[in-house]
């Protein structure tokens, strides 16, 4: 994402949000679009922390600071906000921030089209700070395309994915147009740099070439109808008499093969799997210190595996997870995180109720083994599924050498 700064920070929170959207990097590999920092359209009534400029949609991101940090806000757009079960309380007298949000995002929403700009999707969010620990909405607002969240780099990211979702991406005129409507001083980034951000050429009309018509064959004569159903009636007089003679026919009969686990081999040693999961909420499957992390930076995607495999006839268990972040520099400094003694870890699929028959119960002590490859960190934990485990069990620790190369996910 680009980040185009016309003006300062309306509101504290507002440097949250550019520091959220800054984690994203520039090009479309995370999300892609333009961000108007601290802009003021034409006829909006205030300055808004944000305008999100995407492929497929409009964000207006209005910042809210609130008197206290809250662990509970319930945030309803027609109704007062209360904060830890306390009716929310401001100088100016409003109950609910919410009501000036809409207002800037309908003066957007107007202002783009007066001007006859792409239609696409306008909506909102609302972010509330210093910090919130869990928002409440009701889902009729949720469905209204409103959205009020502590701006961190992956709650703002999981909302603009769920609010931009116009019918076909803005092109790249179109999109130079929208951001020259909304902010009136300085230049639109070029078309290359556009390109970049995920904003498409405008399509070319092709010429559709349709199949000559071929003239239907002329009706064949009354008598040859009249042969063809003699010969089928010939036909089935004779399969009547054949089964009445000589018995049914015979029938062979097909083989129901049940699918069978996938087998993977790393090494000679055969893994076989026993399940997976992906998925881009990386935060709410950790706990430690690496969940404090992921909670802090960009996390694309969480994909995690387990396997089944043996040692001198003793079952062992193995969970594997891959994150992907935005680059190499923030993979290694994650991957510092996780390697660590005690800083927690991934939870496996067997701690969320997916385990197997003969599986672990848990992974608790188990044997660690921490890779990072470009972008991508890889955990790999191994435990006996019977017994006590611990992690420099030296059969373990060679497990989970060759579990670091098992496929982590779907």
């Amino acid at each position: 994402m680009r980040l185009i700064r016309l003006g300062g920070e309306p509101s504290k929170v507002g440097a949250d949000v550019r520091a959220a959207l800054s984690t994203w990097g520039v090009g479309d590999a995370v999300l892609g679009g333009v961000a108007l920092l601290g802009v003021r359209p034409p006829d909006c009534p205030r300055e808004l922390d944000a305008v999100l400029v995407l492929p497929r949609g409009v964000l207006v991101v209005v910042g809210v600071d609130l008197p206290d940090p809250a662990k509970r806000l319930e945030a309803p757009l027609g109704g007062t906000w209360t904060i830890d079960g306390w009716p929310l309380s401001r100088g100016d007298g409003a109950t609910s921030p919410a009501a000036e949000a809409l207002e800037a995002s309908s003066a957007v929403a107007r202002r783009i089209q007066d001007m006859r700009g792409e239609p696409l999707p306008v909506t909102t969010v609302v972010a509330v700070g210093p910090y919130v620990g869990h928002v409440v909405q009701p889902t009729v607002d949720l469905n209204r395309g409103v959205r009020v969240l502590h701006p961190k780099p992956t709650t703002l990211l999981a909302a603009a994915r769920e609010l931009a979702t116009g019918d076909r991406p803005c092109p790249v005129d179109q999109a130079a147009r929208l951001i020259a409507v909304l902010a009136p001083t300085g230049t639109p980034p070029d078309p290359s740099a556009l390109r970049a951000e995920g904003f498409p050429d405008a399509a070319v009309e092709r010429t559709v070439l349709l199949p000559r018509a071929v003239p239907a064959k002329p009706p064949a004569p009354r008598w040859f109808t009249y042969v063809a159903v003699a010969v089928a009636a010939a036909v089935v007089l004779a399969v009547v008499v054949s089964l009445v003679s000589g018995g049914g026919p015979e029938t062979t009969p097909q083989a129901s093969a049940s699918a069978q686990p996938t087998t993977v081999v790393v090494d000679g040693q055969d893994f076989v799997s026993r399940g997976t999961d992906r998925t881009e909420d990386c935060e709410s499957h950790a706990f430690g210190d690496v969940r404090a992390w992921l909670g802090e930076h960009l996390c694309l995607r969480l994909d995690r595996a387990q396997f089944e495999t043996k040692v001198d006839g003793r079952v062992v268990g193995v969970a594997v997870a891959e994150l992907s972040l935005p680059d190499p520099q923030r993979a290694g400094q994650f991957g510092a995180v996780a390697a660590a003694a005690g800083s927690g870890g991934v939870t496996p699929l067997v701690k969320e109720g997916k385990g197997w028959p003969g599986g672990p119960a848990s992974f608790d002590r188990s044997a660690i083994r921490t890779t990072v490859t470009g972008a991508r960190v890889r955990i790999a934990q191994v435990v006996w599924a019977d017994g006590e485990s611990a992690a420099d069990d030296p059969k373990l620790v060679a497990v989970a050498e060759r579990a670091s190369k098992l496929p982590p996910g779907p």
